[in-house]
């Protein structure tokens, strides 16, 4: 093959990717209808009709299958509405996975609980069963799991945990919306289910997030943790407020704005479409992939019964590239193609902003200055050893899969040619 692009190479495309997110019709026309509603918040005055929060949130639940569904202002604090609701605070510990975005372990900070971290399971790259189970201590009040990239953790074992040992079971699909597990939706097995509408995610209004529960009581309050511990009027009339003065709990403000809402209510109706399309186009690439030495993609576990692909992931063995690994093929294969390729999240316990000591405030947290010190192998693992792509890119023809499969073959065949080059790249939430 030709000298390779990173190199100076020509590179194989340059006709560019889908672009994302994509403002559709519906999304305008939702967005205009609540621009002229003159009700931007949930916290003004009723309008006619439903407000946008409250239509997106029945939306949304009826999407999953889920009873209940409270919006809030991004995936972040739906994560510490459903550590609150779930009660716990100073003095518990929170297991979380050793590959996640950093909110993992900030939102249990933030509740004045020690997150521990744990390492994954090298095949899904999500939470290892056999590791959380060691990690459970007297301490230990629930798990924080997440659905990362194209996976989903093994529920069965992880909700067979929680029942045995008595735990909380929080589920963080902020990179799942819509996948299934045994028939069910992710989101519906835990406690509670949270998600991130953020500007990268499969689902987006640039922010926003949603927790959902098949729990009144959870659902109850979670709706008023969000919302300055106010409940919502049963029935008011046009002009009068929705939320009261009467709550159960001391909460903050994390509803989400009108606005927000109404670009979601358009978004969710192209995401089954876009679900599908992203699926067809990754088995694609997963059959061209498997054909190239050294290369594996990312298997679902037998459970999975719908796969979402917020980022398309394989695995490299760095031997079939020349010794190098994944942060240098993914800038090798970005130069071939312009696509998102990148690496995985750096390891958590090394990740840049994981910063306990930047706050006096977490030095009370028990066990807090360990936090950074954990060793996660098989997390370490992966991110010298698997490249991402991020989702975008699968809604494009299904003829430029076969560009993909054809640059990482180019890169394999060349990898000699490469010299060490930085692979780092900001990698979006």
């Amino acid at each position: 093959m030709s000298k390779l692009a990173i190199n100076g190479g020509r590179p194989l495309w340059a006709a560019g990717w889908p672009a994302w997110p994509t403002a559709t019709e519906s999304t305008r026309q939702k967005t205009l209808e609540c621009l002229e509603s003159g009700r931007w918040a949930i916290s003004g005055p009723k309008a006619e009709g439903p407000g946008s929060e409250a239509a997106f949130a029945r939306e949304f639940a009826d999407f999953l299958g889920a009873r209940h569904c409270v919006p809030t202002t991004n995936g972040t604090s739906a994560l510490v509405t459903a550590l609150e609701a779930l009660d716990v605070g100073a003095g518990d510990e929170v297991i979380v996975p050793g590959i996640t975005w950093v909110a993992s372990a900030s939102t249990a900070m933030a509740v004045n609980a020690l997150p521990v971290i744990v390492d994954v399971d090298p095949r899904t790259l999500c939470l290892d069963p056999a590791a959380v189970e060691a990690a459970i201590t007297p301490r230990t009040k629930a798990l924080s799991i997440v659905h990362l990239y194209n996976s989903v953790c093994d529920l069965d074992a992880l909700t067979e945990l929680c029942r045995r040992y008595g735990l909380g079971l929080i589920e963080d699909c902020a990179q799942a919306h819509g996948a299934r597990w045994r028939g069910r939706a992710v989101g519906l097995w835990g406690d509670v289910g949270t998600f991130s509408m953020q500007q990268t995610k499969l689902l987006t209004a640039g922010e926003g997030g949603v927790a959902v529960t098949d729990d009144d009581d959870l659902y109850r309050r979670m709706y008023q943790l969000r919302s300055d511990g106010r409940s919502r009027v049963a029935d008011p009339r046009v002009g009068e407020m929705e939320l009261s003065l009467t709550g159960e709990v001391m909460g903050s403000n994390y509803c989400m704005p009108e606005l927000t809402a109404a670009v979601l209510s358009g978004q969710l109706l192209e995401l089954p479409a876009q679900n599908k399309m992203r699926a067809e186009n990754a088995a694609t690439l997963d059959a061209s992939l498997r054909e190239i030495p050294g290369v594996a993609p990312v298997e679902a576990l037998e459970g999975v019964t719908e796969r979402t692909h917020y980022y398309y992931v394989f695995r490299i063995d760095p031997e079939a590239f020349a010794g190098f690994d994944a942060s240098v093929v993914s800038a090798a294969l970005r130069a071939e193609t312009g696509a998102p390729f990148q690496t995985t999240y750096p390891p958590l316990p090394g990740h840049p902003l994981l910063r306990p000591d930047s706050k006096r405030r977490y030095g009370a947290i028990p066990g807090i200055e360990r936090l950074t010190q954990t060793s996660v192998p098989a997390a370490e693992d992966a991110y010298r050893c698997c490249v991402t792509l991020h989702h975008p890119a699968l809604l494009a023809d299904p003829a430029q899969m076969a560009v993909l499969a054809e640059a990482v073959a180019k890169v394999a065949q060349n990898a000699g040619e490469l010299a060490q080059v930085s692979g780092d790249m900001e990698n979006p939430l």
